[in-house]
């Protein structure tokens, strides 16, 4: 049976934001493109592709609102714990149907907040070839627009210090695109319509990410 947790605040999403600008603008020089499609008010999603393990903060950081993260539960571990949860993200066990996790997610859109996921469900590639279906579902059930976001440069150069990190100052770009709803307009949420809103975010994402790769020159 999925943990019962207290739901994330708006406060706390905001602490980790202001954590989040101190940490990747301080370490990093982030160019943000874009971030005006974000909108300023109402539940968004923002979608991203993930890479490198400094890719969630990095959007914590740029992003114009405070964002609350669907993060898997293998994180959530010694000193982490609360503060993850402190900072308003969302503990998920990504083995089961966490339906802890699902409430607390349609939560923070009904309550107008903004939810980051990363649509892939792991760490891969970061280029939108694997999608799950829980981007749709929230997409859809939520009624959420979605702004998809490319994060490029945290990978291919490893930093000398912390090789787990790329170089300190070395240049990572964020690029929003524009919102876009992924179900068709009739409200179903039938198992059809959901894989049908998967192939329509996987479109969009990908097209994004292609765009964002030239418009940055990381071809």
């Amino acid at each position: 049976m999925t943990e019962a947790t207290a739901a994330p605040t708006l406060r706390g999403a905001a602490v980790g934001r202001g954590i989040g600008i101190g940490l990747m603008y301080g370490l990093f020089r982030p160019r943000v493109l874009g971030a005006w499609r974000v909108p300023t008010t109402g539940p968004v999603i923002l979608a991203v592709n993930h890479a490198h393990n400094i890719d969630g903060p990095m959007l914590m950081g740029t992003a114009p609102r405070p964002v609350h993260f669907l993060i898997k539960k293998e994180a959530f571990v010694g000193p982490l714990d609360p503060f993850l949860r402190g900072i308003g993200q969302l503990k998920v066990d990504r083995t089961t149907v966490d339906r802890n996790a699902i409430t607390q997610a349609l939560g923070v859109l009904d309550d107008g907040g903004v939810l980051g996921i990363f649509p892939e469900g792991t760490r891969g590639e970061g280029d939108f070839a694997s999608l799950r279906a829980g981007l749709a579902y929230f997409a859809v059930r939520g009624g959420a627009p979605i702004v998809p976001v490319a994060v490029l440069g945290s990978t291919g150069r490893r930093g000398r210090l912390v090789s787990a990190l790329p170089p300190l100052r070395s240049r990572v770009d964020v690029v929003f695109g524009d919102a876009f709803q992924a179900g068709d307009g009739s409200g179903r949420r039938t198992r059809k319509a959901l894989d049908e809103a998967t192939l329509r975010i996987q479109g969009e994402l990908t097209a994004h990410l292609r765009n964002a790769r030239r418009l940055t020159g990381r071809l």
